[in-house]
């Protein structure tokens, strides 16, 4: 019996595009930021599991399919039209896909604490400081030991400037309802919520404009809740903040 050529094209597809997938992110962003790095990290370990995994389950089963399918009366593979065995259990089998399951949610249970760990974390001595608060609806970024404040409005999105390689800490305020501080392509997102104190640490690793917006629905004009962050060297960075302090001095005599 000659097998259809059709399965073994899409099995060969589904590895190609699988193997394909494992050269580049999976999907995500190029990170700009080290915390977005250890996001990614995590991100291909889980991915590259579930492509193991799949690949073991479709592998016993186009084995099974293959070494026992009937041929003219007879199962190929068993002599005299024998059937494999009939056993209703098989306890090694069945200890060895009981445990290995628990072994590997274990493991991706234990890396995604560590990552967690790793991006929550909060250094004592940021290089910036940032108060961002969200309000219905837009942003302002205080930049609280330097006296410079950065307001947006409907329509007019504020911009966000942080030096590269230099972590900058966020504290994320909200004076109305629930807000979300989303940058893409720093692959990781945190809630404003009211009364409630949240941190992030944001170390850009990339210079470059990226977008920012709300991620949690705030009300009817949750769309206009957009941003930018401009990510420039150090040089650049001190630049624009004496430019800004000097603009918000009010000049002598005035």
């Amino acid at each position: 019996m000659r097998l259809s050529s059709r399965p073994w094209r899409l099995i060969l597809l589904a590895t190609t595009a699988g193997l394909a997938a494992g050269c580049g992110r999976f999907g995500a962003p190029d990170p700009a930021s080290e915390q977005g790095e250890s996001i990614l990290t995590l991100w291909r370990g889980f991915f590259i599991t579930a492509l193991f995994v799949g690949a073991l389950v479709w592998g016993l089963l186009i084995f099974v399919l293959l070494r026992w399918r009937r041929r003219g009366g007879a199962v190929d593979g068993a002599d005299d039209g024998e059937l494999p065995s009939q056993n209703a259990y098989n306890i090694p089998l069945e200890i060895f896909y009981t445990a290995a399951p628990v072994v590997v949610v274990a493991v991706l249970f234990a890396v995604s604490w560590v990552t967690e760990r790793d991006v929550n974390a909060l250094t004592d001595d940021p290089a910036v400081r940032v108060e961002v608060v969200g309000f219905q609806w837009s942003w302002q970024f205080r930049y609280t030991d330097d006296d410079v404040v950065i307001t947006g409005e409907p329509g007019e999105p504020p911009e966000l400037v942080l030096p590269v390689d230099q972590t900058s800490q966020l504290a994320l305020v909200s004076t109305d309802v629930a807000h979300s501080f989303w940058v893409p392509d720093f692959l990781s997102k945190r809630d404003l919520i009211p009364g409630v104190d949240n941190e992030i640490d944001i170390t850009p690793t990339e210079t470059g404009t990226y977008q920012g917006r709300c991620a949690e629905y705030c009300g009817l004009d949750h769309w206009r809740m957009y941003y930018s962050v401009r990510v420039v060297t150090q040089d650049e960075y001190d630049a624009w903040l004496a430019d800004q302090q000097a603009a918000a001095t009010p000049e002598d005599g005035a």
